[in-house]
Order: C-alpha cells, then structure tokens, then sequence
C-alpha cells in the first residue's frame, strides 16, 4: 500500500514511475485474499473449504487487518487525490474494550459514557471533564493549557490534574488515544491529546464509531492508488520478478528483470527486496478467524474492533480485533472475518493471542501467521533507495501514512504537503467521461 500511494503521488507530481511487483494481486503485505481457495494454499491448509463456507468467490480476506480513521491521514489522502470514487466506504458499528475478562464499548457519545458501566458515577463526570478539556485545548493558543506545558508535562500528570482512576487510564490510553504499550504516560502530552482529539473528530463525522472500512476489502486501497498513477502516465506490471538492484558507485541505477534492466534515479520497495539493507525490530502474530456468528457481548454488530489493553492480561503489548462480515462483500452470506493481532513478547505467540481467540469461540477455521517487522538501516540518502517499514499490530492506518510522508521526506528533500496530492483541474488523462 505504501508503495501503491507513492507511486500515485510521484505521478501526479509529474514523476514518470515504473511500479513493478513480483506477485499477481496488487498490495502485496496487505492485499485481500480472493477466492477462498487461495487463502486456504496459502496457509498450506490441506484440503478445500467446507461446502458450508459458501462460494470462494464471495471472500476477500484481508491479510492485514485495519480500518480507515473517519478524520485520519489515510482517508485525507485519498479525498484529495479523489481516489474515493473508485471505493465505497462502510462506517465501523463499535469499538469495544476488555476490562475484566469481558467486553464494553467504548462510549461514543456523553450519553453513553453517562451509561456505561466501565466507570462509576464520579469517575464519569471526572472523565467528561477531561474529555471537554481535550475538545478545547488547541496548542497554538495557550490560554486553553490550564496550567499544561504540552511539550513538557506527562500524559501521567495531566491524568493526575483530572484525578482519573487506573481502569479510565487504561481505556483512554488505549482504546482512545490507541497507544499500544504504556509508554506514552512518561512522555509530554501533546501528541496523546492530539490522538484523542483525532479519535473524537473521526467519531463526530458518523457516530458509531471513528473507524471505517472499504467494501470488498482492504485490497481496494492499493488497486485505487495504482489506478491513480496509471491515470497520470504511470506504468503497472505485476508478476514481474525481480532479479538484482543495480547499483554503481553506492546509488541504484536501475532494477533487473527477466534479463532486461528498467533503469532508475530513486527506487522504493518494501523490504523484502532488500534484504541486506534493514533490520528486524520484532514480530506480530495475526489469526484469521472465520465464525457462522457476531462475537458475543457486541450487540451482535455485523462489523467493531475489541482492544484488550495490555494491563488486563499482563502483557506489555495491547491485543486487537478486528471483525467485519458478509455486509462489507468480504465473506459469505452469514459468515464473520475476525482477525486478531499482537506484538509478539514470548517464545509461544499462540499463547499470547489466547485472550482475544477465547472471545471468538466458536471458531469455523483460524489461519496463523507469525510476520517479522523489519525497519530500513538505509534511509536512501545515498543509494537513493526507500524501504518501507513492515505492517505494526495497529489497527488504523496511521503509522501507515507517518511511513509515507517519511519516505517522501526523505525522497523529496522537502516536507509532504497534502496539497501536492490533488488532481490537477486540467488533467483529465482518459477521464472525460467525468467533465
């Protein structure tokens, strides 16, 4: 996907890209897998999908699970490169948090934290406060700080200032400002209250929830950006294989395919091309769970996302799941996609999910993948080559787009700049049937 955005952006920008890959779908880590079959080969799985399981055809399983933020990077991205016409958008119906060994939504509205039984009476009027507070405080106008140094005082003081208990800190950390460890509390709070502020603007524009999800899977995102970069002169090859990256005197000249060589000035690739060039920084198990039922405790909602803070099971790491269903064309009439994600901590990942599984049972079929995360060692400065980093555990797409506007730092020597995405008015490039 990275690579997708990037390559449609350089081509608004008037760059003449090239985007090869070595598989046969687009979006490589984070393509929609389709027909079931497929997914089945993939996870070596004997045998082929149940009868009950429907047609494979009506499947598109991600293999990354993550939702859009309703006011996030990602979803600016693509209305300014008005990639939105070519996807359809679905509002997430809930986000829900574990305290306890069960399962509440996390409150939306002021109505339904005056209602939800994850705090009680004092606590919940000590929480609006702070939740108004957050609403106000706009760090270019100091009169809204209370006594707050955004660039020095820690989230765990601001906490303090609003007296607010260990259970509030931990959904607010995590469900709301979706930290994935505790380390956020020791550091200066400006960001954490920026990521609330992100959460409730995203949750003001549908009101269910702050996440949203395309139709027919995640897999849409790269097909949408590659058909942007074709529109302006980009050229797309799939099952292309990549046999060398040319490199002379430090700098890539160009990559070797099938015996010819497409020469280049800058190349950027995930890093699985590049092997020798980046670093493992940890792991992340995911669980593809397939269920004939919506998980309990949810309202029976057809689509949400469970967050297990990390404190309630022990761990450093929070857990997350992600659930849609047939509603999104993603799986069969009947049928639930829930994915579960985490950090890997331990020698026995299987384990460390267990939480997250115990609240899908019964589960139909689970697929286990185990993926190392890998961060460049070469920022391209030189060699002019840009790794993208590998997918987190997150379940949004922010620090997707943090790695794009990174890379494009680093390529461009200058800040990204949203306005550098919009369309043109007089590019039309086979797109006149829109006039």
């Amino acid at each position: 996907l990275q690579e997708c955005i990037l390559s449609g952006i350089m081509s608004v920008n008037g760059k003449k890209v090239l985007h090869m890959d070595r598989n046969s779908y687009y979006g490589g880590e984070s393509a929609s897998i389709t027909p079931l079959e497929d997914l089945y080969k993939r996870f070596n799985l004997p045998g082929t999908p149940p009868e009950s399981m429907g047609r494979g055809r009506d499947w598109n399983v991600d293999l990354i699970p993550k939702f859009l933020m309703a006011n996030g990077q990602l979803v600016k991205m693509l209305l300014y490169t008005e990639v939105t016409r070519y996807l359809d958008f679905k509002v997430i119906e809930g986000s829900f948090v574990y305290k306890g060994g069960k399962i509440y939504k996390v409150p939306s509205t002021e109505a339904e934290a005056l209602a939800s039984s994850l705090m009680g009476l004092f606590e919940k009027r000590r929480f609006r406060k702070f939740l108004v507070y957050v609403a106000n405080f706009d760090e270019n106008d100091p009169r809204t700080f209370e006594g707050v140094d955004p660039k020095k005082t820690t989230m765990r003081d601001v906490y303090k200032k609003f007296d607010l208990g260990q259970d509030v800190i931990d959904f607010t950390g995590h469900a709301l400002a979706l930290y994935r460890t505790d380390d956020y509390l020791d550091q200066p709070c400006q960001e954490t209250i920026n990521r609330i502020k992100l959460y409730s603007e995203s949750l003001a524009r549908y009101g269910k929830s702050p996440y949203l999800y395309p139709l027919y899977g995640l897999g849409e995102l790269p097909q949408g950006f590659a058909r942007l970069s074709a529109i302006y002169g980009g050229t797309y090859m799939l099952n292309k294989p990549i046999e060398e990256i040319v490199i002379e005197n430090g700098k890539v000249v160009g990559v070797k395919s099938e015996g010819e060589v497409a020469r280049c000035k800058q190349l950027i690739c995930d890093p699985s091309y590049v092997s020798d060039r980046v670093t493992k920084v940890g792991q992340v198990i995911r669980v593809i769970c397939i269920l004939s039922h919506p998980i309990k405790n949810t309202n029976d909602a057809n689509s949400c996302q469970i967050i297990i803070p990390q404190n309630q099971v022990n761990r450093k790491s929070d857990i997350y799941v992600c659930m849609i269903s047939s509603a999104h064309n993603v799986a069969a009439q009947g049928k639930y996609i829930a994915i579960a994600s985490t950090t890997v901590e331990t020698a026995e990942p299987e384990k460390e999910i267990k939480p997250a599984l115990d609240l899908l049972e019964p589960i139909e079929q689970k697929f286990v993948s185990i993926s190392d995360l890998f961060a460049p060692t070469d920022l391209g400065t030189e060699s002019q080559i840009f790794i993208s980093r590998t997918y987190d555990a997150t379940t949004h797409f922010e620090t997707t787009c943090d790695d794009i506007k990174d890379i494009y730092k680093r390529m461009m020597g200058s800040e990204f700049d949203f306005e550098e995405m919009k369309r043109k008015k007089n590019d039309i490039y086979g797109e006149e049937e829109q006039q």
